[in-house]
């Protein structure tokens, strides 16, 4: 079985890859003229309408992150008979992020941090204390996949009882575990809102201001999935008026468009970095030291499987777009 991968990853990492790769597999790395010709699987998360013309044989493309990018959904929707895969291996990182930013924003952990910075201790002598306890509340977890699941596991591990949204929920899902349209009936006792769910026409601006002014004012928010799943507006609103007690965010409105930006852009149109009860976080949570090598383990996965004729796992569905 012949797979190109379209970029070339660290000597360590593609080292790595490789001594996990069962024998009948052929990898080639680089650019599109370095593939052969017959090869069945090409590993690459932008590809050209160039690069997929160039292999005649190709069966299956697989994008080495978990979230497609809009102009390769719309390129693979040329190609009928080509099948789409992503990889999940950030869910453990990403949903461990959430968990810190959950906990940070309940806890004050900045405000709190910068205070003992200047030697201002008073924020411990408030009474009553303003810091939420998670135990015996009750969460509310957007997204009913790899990543949602860790952050309701780990709630749960802290006491919290947890509620599940997903699209349409399974036969074997459990009681917890809800479709979209039970959304307005759960947010007034959802003491956390954990958002854990992709970027489809569906889910964009799903939570604005009716809902953000359903939740509880003791409410805490945590995004890691995309930051225009929230209205960016609502949002502000709600933090800078204390209709909800605070919020986590890693990703968000505005990015930088180029390297020389990346120093200079503001993450939205509002002043984020004014509010103190908001905890930001740039787009990182699938940021760790072992990233490569998740992502190196959970790419072998898939293509030890196409190897041996099994069924890959992580199909995306071209219309839902995940």
């Amino acid at each position: 079985m012949k797979v190109h991968l379209s970029y070339a990853p660290q000597p360590d990492d593609l080292a790595y890859l490789e001594s996990l790769l069962e024998e009948r597999i052929s990898l080639t790395v680089g650019e599109i003229d370095q593939a052969d010709p017959e090869t069945s699987i090409l590993i690459a998360g932008r590809p050209s309408r160039e690069e997929l013309e160039y292999l005649p044989a190709l069966e299956t493309l697989i994008v080495p992150w978990i979230g497609i990018p809009p102009e390769t959904l719309d390129l693979v929707r040329d190609y009928p008979g080509l099948a789409l895969h992503n990889l999940h291996h950030n869910a453990p990182p990403a949903a461990e992020l959430a968990l810190a930013l959950l906990l940070a924003a309940a806890k004050e952990i900045v405000p709190f941090d910068q205070a003992l910075r200047a030697g201002d201790w008073t924020p411990r002598y408030q009474k009553p204390s303003r810091t939420i306890l998670l135990a015996g509340k009750r969460g509310l977890v957007l997204g009913y996949g790899e990543i949602g699941k860790r952050v309701g596991e780990a709630l749960q591990g802290l006491g919290v009882k947890v509620d599940f949204i997903r699209r349409e929920p399974g036969e074997n899902d459990g009681p917890q575990v809800y479709p979209l349209s039970a959304l307005p009936g759960l947010l007034p006792g959802a003491d956390f809102l954990v958002v854990a769910l992709p970027l489809t026409e569906e889910t964009r601006g799903l939570i604005g201001e009716e809902e953000l002014r359903a939740l509880p004012p003791t409410a805490v928010v945590v995004n890691v999935a995309r930051g225009k799943i929230i209205d960016e507006a609502a949002l502000f609103q709600a933090l800078s008026e204390k209709w909800i007690f605070g919020a986590g965010l890693d990703v968000w409105f505005n990015y930088p468009g180029s390297e020389q930006e990346r120093a200079s852009t503001l993450p939205g149109d509002f002043p984020w970095g004014s509010l103190d009860n908001l905890v930001l976080s740039p787009h990182r949570a699938g940021h760790v030291r072992e990233t490569e090598q998740l992502r190196m383990a959970a790419l072998a996965e898939l293509l030890n499987q196409a190897a041996r004729g099994e069924k890959i796992a992580n199909p995306v569905d071209l219309d839902l777009g995940y």
